[in-house]
């Protein structure tokens, strides 16, 4: 019925009562009434129709009102930005209870104005459930002062709760109702702890993101029942019987981090007699214990990723299961799904296996270590086995990559910061995180061995989540040769076609050029995000035809997934197709979660690494350093410092006369410096101020910003 609702008011170009409605679907009955109410209300409350005052229905993009996303400033003044990209400004006491990030229905209360002014009716979608912030008390009051600054709300508890609360005390709440144009009353979901006590900053900011530390009693009650500390000589049994291979006696290892404690892969490679490489991907067999339906399973796909931070790792599974019985620890028995692949000199997978096994690593070598080994040649104690095997590896990493490359890979080539914490989880250091062979061999083997899984389910036709990663679009692609262009550099390509080798080719003109990270990051943006689909479209920036995520079962649900598609699809004899068509059913509900528990994690790890940048910084006020304008907006530029550090230079920093910002230039210039600040330029920056709880740096100019060749046109 709501779609003939749709119909008949587009068609009538005009506003319909519910008596014209009624007449015009032919509707006589009561029920029919009352089901036509049901649709108006439906509608009405997804935005697709407005109510107006004379008690008629109009389409909504008719009517005066337009829904938005409300984005508030510091200063309680609010913008809703709509999907046209226009923005309206909202006064603080036409916000009517809506809050950041809130979804709204804005009138328009001057469409003349730039921007234009509105004030909002109705809150579509609260986005902002659960609030962190800090207790405090006011007049025998309990209230609580919200972390994000952009929330210009009170927040006031039920005068029932104490629980020993003190001043200072980090609490997560519920907001429950408005009390008047800015005070809700909200009730405490869980206190975090002090303020000031170690690892509180970074529990907050994980409650904000709604990712939580802690498993159900119901997750742990069956860890302690069902899951085993070792293999048992009867499960062995079991499994060599059914299908598994055991591949204890061959030579398999884990390369990983220094710190690394969840290890879902494992490698092996030889030489065939045909002088083909036999490479063998060997995956934690988490699926063996983590059983469909089961809590431990429901708490997984809820967190959907493990969650890495700067001072801890809050893992997808308990310990038990992530650092112990799944983790591929060395000389320990454990249970794996293996992917063993016979790769030509072409880097082409010529023919593979998938299938269980049981393996024992001989040795859990770290990256650090291996590069030692195929970087410098040098074998570090207890690695003396396995330098062969290594320089093997290393061989068949570069004829892959190599193979790669000419299909198309993208090498972003994205520097990333590691921030250094000590006992406490205070940051003391940010460094650079080193990318080696080491690195991009594991990459190039896992890439291998998830596109080889793929390409067996797609010509199956057996359902599976893929990960997916569409083609840019034209727009963003011009606007990244524009950008190119004001930095007054000149590249070769055809963006009627956009290709892999396209955007690759554009990236090889541009690397030798100074402001080459620069350009590479605003390419990674202007990139579709990569995510989990049930439906394959490829994975553009790997030039991949066909691609999921096999090889992180531990840290990654999708994984799970696909381990649990190999277990119904390869490994049951019994398969049915009511089992599959349930299995099909099932999966576009992983992808779609899945693909928003990595979005927030993602969010929740930049929120913590911006937090622990200033809590670093903090400690460097008044102290000098070179950057480069990595973004230039109205009110001033971003500097980045050589360890990724960013920090803002405000306009009103700048000596001189009024700055104009040149969006066409990425630049701003006044009367006395017509040159001016623009994107690339290398400045010497004063660290002005830096705030952990709002998680910012400022920087000042020390000096002149240097000299270049090319100049603003």
């Amino acid at each position: 019925m709501e779609e003939k609702i749709i119909e008949y008011i587009k068609e009538e170009k005009r506003a319909l009562s519910v008596h014209e409605l009624e007449t015009l679907l032919n509707l006589s009955s009561v029920n029919d009434l009352k089901e036509l109410l049901k649709a108006l209300n439906s509608l009405e409350e997804q935005a697709k129709i407005y109510h107006t005052k004379k008690d008629k229905y109009m389409l909504f993009e008719d009517s005066n009102s337009r829904v938005g996303i409300l984005q508030m400033t510091t200063k309680g003044t609010g913008y809703v930005m709509l999907d046209s990209k226009e923005e309206i400004k909202v006064e603080e006491e036409n916000l009517n209870g809506a809050i950041n990030k809130d979804k709204v229905i804005v009138n328009i209360l001057d469409n003349k104005a730039t921007p234009m002014t509105g004030s909002i009716s109705k809150v579509v979608e609260r986005a902002n459930n659960q609030v962190v912030g800090t207790i405090y008390f006011k007049k025998d009051k309990i209230y609580v002062r919200p972390d994000d600054h952009k929330l210009n709300i009170t927040i006031i508890i039920e005068n029932n709760y104490h629980n020993n609360l003190v001043e200072g005390h980090k609490v997560l709440v519920k907001l429950l109702n408005l009390n008047n144009h800015n005070e809700y009353r909200a009730q405490i979901v869980r206190v975090l702890g002090h303020i000031n006590d170690p690892g509180v900053d970074v529990l907050c900011i994980m409650a904000e993101h709604n990712i939580n530390d802690a498993f159900p009693k119901e997750v742990m009650d069956q860890v302690s029942t069902e899951i085993p500390d070792c293999l048992s000589e009867e499960e062995i049994k079991k499994r060599l019987e059914h299908t598994g291979k055991d591949l204890r006696d061959e030579i398999i290892f884990t390369i990983d981090g220094d710190d690394t404690k969840d290890i879902d892969d494992a490698i092996s490679i030889d030489v065939l007699d045909n002088g083909n490489y036999k490479l063998g991907v060997h995956i934690a067999d988490v699926s063996y214990y983590v059983k469909e339906n089961s809590p431990l399973d429901n708490e997984a796909l809820n967190r959907g990723t493990s969650v890495y931070l700067a001072d801890r790792v809050t893992p997808m599974l308990p310990h038990e299961l992530s650092n112990g019985i799944c983790s591929l620890n060395p000389n320990v028995d454990r249970f794996a799904i293996s992917c063993v692949m016979e790769i030509d000199h072409k880097g082409e997978v010529v023919s593979y296996d998938i299938f269980d096994s049981i393996i024992r690593s001989r040795i859990q070598m770290t990256y650090k270590n291996v590069n030692k080994v195929i970087e410098e040649n040098i074998v570090p104690e207890g690695y003396e086995p396995f330098a062969s095997k290594l320089h093997l590896m290393k061989e068949l990493a570069d004829i892959l990559r190599e193979n790669k490359i000419k299909k198309g890979y993208i090498d972003f080539d994205i520097s990333e910061a590691k921030i250094v914490v000590n006992e406490n989880g205070e940051a003391i250091d940010v460094v650079l995180r080193e990318r080696g062979a080491g690195e991009k061999l594991i990459e190039d083997f896992m890439i291998a061995a998830n596109e080889t899984v793929a390409t067996h389910f797609y010509h199956l036709d057996y359902p599976l989540v893929y990960r997916v990663h569409g083609e840019p679009s034209e727009e963003k692609m011009t606007e990244f040769m524009h950008l190119v262009s004001v930095l007054g550099y000149n590249v070769q390509a055809n963006l009627n076609k956009i290709t892999p080798k396209v955007v690759q080719s554009i990236l090889e003109q541009l690397k030798d050029k100074k402001e080459y990270y620069i350009l590479s990051s605003q390419m990674l943006r202007s990139m579709q995000k990569a995510v989990y689909d049930v439906t394959n479209i490829g994975h553009f920036g790997l030039a991949s035809k066909i691609y999921c995520h096999f090889t992180s079962p531990i840290r990654r649900y999708p994984d799970l997934s696909v381990h649990r598609s190999i277990r119904k699809c390869l490994l049951n004899e019994n398969i049915n197709l009511e089992e599959i068509k349930s299995w099909d059913n099932k999966l576009p509900l992983i992808a779609s979660h899945s693909s928003l528990k990595e979005r927030d994690a993602v969010a929740c790890e930049r929120d913590v690494d911006d937090m622990k940048m200033a809590e670093y910084m903090e400690k460097h006020i008044g102290e000098e350093f070179k950057g480069i304008i990595t973004g230039v907006m109205s009110f001033g530029f971003f500097v980045q410092l050589p360890n990724m550090i960013e920090g803002l230079v405000h306009v009103e920093e700048l000596k001189g006369d009024f700055y104009t910002y040149d969006e066409s230039t990425f630049s701003l210039t006044s009367p006395k410096n017509k040159r001016g600040y623009r994107l690339g330029d290398e400045v010497d920056v004063i660290v002005k101020a830096a705030s952990k709880q709002n998680k910012t740096i400022d920087f000042s100019i020390k000096g002149e910003v240097c000299a270049k060749e090319n100049s603003i046109n």
